[in-house]
């Protein structure tokens, strides 16, 4: 039976597992690609559903003990990230903010910025929705909304990537991949190596992946989804090293702080060779 590799329908995502989609690695393992938005892949990594699963680092808090997360395939927003956007700029403080998922990284880091707002929960590409509608005060936008907010008629409160920069000096951690622990290190390993090799070909054949990433860029013009992909999928991606490390410990751990997370999780790292650190 082929693993299951469970990632996000967008951009981003489909430039990085082209290759493996494609059977571009050669000696890869097979594995069966599902397709979900980021929130339900939070929820069915509560469940242990995916061998291999894209997972908001928040919600990576919530499955820790099944699951350790690749050091290859991350997301990171580094001087920028998700955006909270409204009609009007002004203090959020006990209004209703559109968020996609309380589970979602961008969650977490809204609650760090602004803990005294009102979750509406809404599906990714319906928060900006809600707030023309009058159902919100605000949007906490992901994926490709962060470049065309302007474009439905919003304005930027804050980058929280930016936000977490300045705070920190740290880039934001977004999102990863979470493997099965209990597949064991010769299967970690060769997941880890499959994944790294996989973002290596896309940034190596780049036209070619990006063309195959189009078909998830939700309207995105080339050269935004172009630029799209290039703030989500680059040096990090390739192996987020200790900097990144650092950058998810600080996550978890202030959101624990704030009372977001019940306590900070036991993370467990995989690398190339497999093995838990």
């Amino acid at each position: 039976m082929p693993f299951t590799l469970a990632h996000s329908p967008d951009s981003d995502d489909a430039f990085m597992f082209h290759a493996l989609a494609i059977g571009a690695i050669p000696g890869a393992l097979e594995y069966r690609h599902v397709l979900s938005d980021i929130e339900t892949l939070n929820r069915e990594a509560e469940k242990g559903t995916y061998d291999l699963t894209a997972v908001s680092f928040h919600g990576y808090a919530f499955v820790a003990d099944r699951y350790a997360l690749l050091t290859t395939g991350a997301s990171f927003g580094d001087g920028y990230g998700p955006t909270i956007v409204a009609k009007t700029r002004g203090d959020l403080r006990g209004k209703r903010i559109a968020v996609p998922g309380l589970r979602t990284t961008a969650y977490l880091a809204a609650r760090l910025w602004q803990p005294e707002f009102e979750a509406i929960v809404k599906p990714f590409d319906k928060v900006v929705e809600a707030v023309q509608k009058g159902e919100a005060d605000a949007a906490l936008v992901i994926h490709e909304g962060q470049l065309t907010y302007r474009e439905q008629g919003l304005d930027l409160v804050v980058d929280l990537g930016a936000w977490w920069k300045e705070t920190r000096n740290l880039p934001l951690p977004l999102g990863g991949n979470a493997v099965r622990r209990s597949l064991g290190q010769g299967t970690l390993a060769k997941m880890a190596t499959d994944l790294r090799a996989s973002v290596e070909h896309g940034l190596a054949h780049r036209g070619a992946a990006l063309n195959h990433a189009l078909s998830y860029a939700r309207g995105l013009d080339r050269d935004k989804a172009d630029r799209f992909v290039g703030m989500y999928v680059n040096h990090w991606t390739v192996d987020f090293g200790a900097v990144g490390k650092e950058a998810i410990r600080r996550l978890l751990a202030d959101g624990a702080r704030a009372g977001v997370i019940a306590s900070p999780p036991d993370i467990r790292f995989v690398g190339p060779d497999g093995r838990e650190a």
